[in-house]
């Protein structure tokens, strides 16, 4: 260690700390006492002559960036948060610790203007201030002010360890080998390197490959369409689409390029043509988007065209969903850069049969924006799914699903205060209390179920995959070389559902999936590929807060009728195998009251159905409209007493009422 002599003008600095004769401050033991300014009162940034007085790089990470030279501080908490200004010279960045360093309480990156918190005040802390990481040497200077004005901690918090992948993309956590566990997936041009989850750890498996035609520079989405049992890669590079298929043991891939010249943007696997094979789909940059078709012995044919048709692309973030509640998957596309109809953000409408029309402009999504993806869930758990899309630049926008057309409500919900952009946006339930939450690049929103937000900054160095690492029913984060466990503050319960096809595709992709509890209901789709380049978890996973128990799953499931499964256990998986559970006839479907007494009148009905209960109902009460069939037509909040039916087809149907704990049933006849 070299000697250091620090000096401080308290007439000129906005803070005070005890300095050494030889300070010892460029490692964490020798943290040394620092004060920082009142609130607003730093005008002169204070510097630490890094580049002169021998401080050395600690080797001490943050989760925010990569750092290089640093030193530490004590402080004891005088204030609930800091502000913090990175300045010129160096720009450096600040990671604050609990007093032993074994927890990280709240980081900024470099270049940063952000206020931090997440302590109580007297706690004794240790600052890290750093600067990127890096040789060169050069001064570091900020402006350091306490502050009760601190942002909420975050519901859960992270911890960063070292993932243990090798290989140029670190882009998967989903599962391999189908034992329904998530696996870190890193792809080199020879070799697909695969983190498998065991208990309570990892182990490596190396699968060399043939040199990759196409390597995954844009996307990689994953999905096993040759129904193997183990999971198949696609790659999307700048010029071209890679596939590497599994064979039936899982420890090789053959690799499957086309000759077609495709700048891939976002991937997918799914059902195009609901047939019960999996197809690809590959957003492309430049041109019409492109497309593979299974013909059903895993062996795909390239199309182009009618999925997304303008010349010159603009095609970035493609989500299969279903928007409409009509049990088959539809296509949302983000798109950005160019002209204004290049840019415009499109839905492709399915009718059920595999044909698309594009309609974004009838149901308010045609917009212009510059965005590279989108999130879609259910975030006021109506039973419908809304839709944040993340933009790239300019202002996100969350909008409302009500019954089939969309409503922009982001002002005051919370995501109009996140000014950062970003090209990656996923949802997830991460705190389990039953409200999705939402993460746009590094930086997670906490929501409330009823479209309010958090926001919460500098959460992640990053964006990058998500799923459950360490089995625990928390949802967890791989990025880059690190993954950030879950350290799951909260203590929800949850429960996490592998759903198997048989008739459908194995991985059940275009499966609709919800559960029913003393809440109310929540909602999933099934699906490969969100967000712009990463792949995630197919596990469909629930946070269900503090309910005790679920009542009942249903599944839509893509090639056969609807099934429900009846008193699963909670804070465990859940198999839900296609043509093992009980037809949705058994509940929700019948003549069957539970808890409150319905009257429907006029019944035969013609356009207006109304509703008389001898119990009021709440004000959250939702409906849903099945066919005869069991297949949801329409599922959405009840407003009133009266519900419209003029749109449905003439035939019978079921009305299901759910009511804070009461679920009411009920046939009707529509004219």
């Amino acid at each position: 260690m070299k000697t250091k002599l620090l000096f401080i003008s308290m007439a000129f600095m906005a803070f005070s700390f005890q300095a050494f004769a030889q300070p010892a401050n460029d490692n964490f033991s020798g943290a040394s006492p620092i004060t920082p300014a009142a609130d607003g009162a730093c005008s002169t940034p204070f510097t630490l002559p890094f580049s002169t007085d021998g401080t050395t790089d600690s080797g001490v990470q943050g989760s925010c960036r990569a750092s290089g030279l640093d030193q530490f501080f004590t402080w004891t908490a005088t204030a609930l948060g800091l502000n913090f200004f990175s300045q010129n010279p160096g720009n450096p960045g600040i990671v604050v610790f609990n007093s032993t360093g074994t927890i990280e309480i709240a980081c900024t990156n470099t270049f940063a203007t952000e206020t931090i918190g997440g302590w109580d005040i007297g706690d004794n802390l240790v600052i890290q201030i750093y600067d990127f990481e890096g040789t060169g040497l050069s001064d570091v200077a900020f402006c350091l002010e306490a502050t009760n004005n601190a942002p909420l901690p975050t519901p859960v918090t992270f911890s960063s360890s070292s993932s243990g992948s090798s290989g140029s993309y670190r882009l998967a956590c989903v599962d391999m080998n189908g034992d329904n566990l998530d696996d870190l997936v890193s792809i080199s041009s020879t070799n697909v390197n695969i983190r498998e989850q065991t208990v309570g750890g990892f182990t490596t498996k190396n699968i060399p490959t043939t040199a990759a035609n196409y390597e995954p520079s844009w996307s990689l989405a994953a999905a096993d369409y040759n129904k193997d049992g183990y999971t198949d890669l696609l790659y999307g590079a700048g010029n071209g689409v890679t596939f590497m298929r599994s064979n039936s043991t899982g420890t090789a891939f053959t690799e499957v390029s086309g000759p077609q010249d495709v700048f891939s943007q976002r991937s997918n696997f799914v059902d195009i043509n609901q047939d019960g094979h999996l197809d690809a789909f590959v957003c492309h940059d430049v041109a019409p988007n492109v497309y593979y078709m299974n013909d059903g012995s895993g062996n795909l044919t390239f199309n182009q065209g009618g999925l997304g048709d303008y010349s010159s692309g603009g095609n970035y973030g493609s989500i299969w969903i279903d928007y409409d509640n009509d049990r088959d998957l539809d296509l949302f596309i983000a798109k950005c850069g160019g002209e204004t109809a290049r840019r415009t953000n499109q839905m492709h409408t399915n009718d059920g049969s595999g044909n698309y029309s594009e309609n974004a402009a009838a149901i308010g999504l045609a917009d212009p924006m510059q965005t590279w993806s989108s999130a879609w869930g259910d975030f006021d758990n109506d039973g419908d799914m809304d839709v944040f899309v993340g933009a790239s630049s300019g202002s996100h926008k969350l909008m409302r699903n009500d019954g089939g057309t969309f409503v922009d409500i982001s002002a005051g919900t919370g995501v109009d205060l996140l000014s950062l952009t970003s090209t990656e946006t996923v949802t997830y339930d991460f705190d389990n209390d039953g409200n999705l939450d939402l993460v746009s690049g590094g930086n997670m929103l906490f929501g409330d179920g009823n479209m309010n937000f958090t926001v919460h900054t500098g959460v992640f160095p990053g964006a990058g995959a998500y799923g459950d690492v360490n089995n625990d029913g928390y949802i967890d984060a791989f990025n880059s070389s690190n993954i950030y466990t879950n350290n799951k503050e909260t203590n929800n319960n949850w429960i996490k559902i592998h759903t198997v096809g048989t008739t459908s595709n194995i991985d059940a992709i275009g499966a609709r999936v919800e559960i029913y509890t003393d809440s109310g209901i929540q909602i999933r789709d099934v699906k490969s590929g969100d967000g712009f380049r990463y792949m995630s978890s197919m596990n469909t996973h629930f946070g269900i807060g503090t309910d005790p128990s679920i009542s009942h799953i249903i599944v839509y499931w893509p090639n056969s009728d609807c099934e429900t499964f009846l008193n699963p256990a909670i804070n465990q998986a859940f198999n839900a195998v296609e043509g093992s559970g009980l037809s949705c006839d058994t509940l929700g479907v019948d003549d069957e009251t539970i808890g409150l007494d319905l009257t429907l009148s006029p019944n035969p009905a013609k356009d207006l159905l109304n509703i008389t209960t001898k119990t009021p109902l709440d004000d959250d009460a939702i409906y849903t409209i099945f066919d005869i069939n069991g297949r949801q037509v329409i599922s959405t909040k009840l407003e009133t007493q009266t519900i419209n039916v003029s749109s449905l087809s003439s035939g019978n149907y079921i009305l299901r009422i759910i009511s804070s704990e009461n679920i009411i049933t009920q046939k009707f006849i529509k004219q």
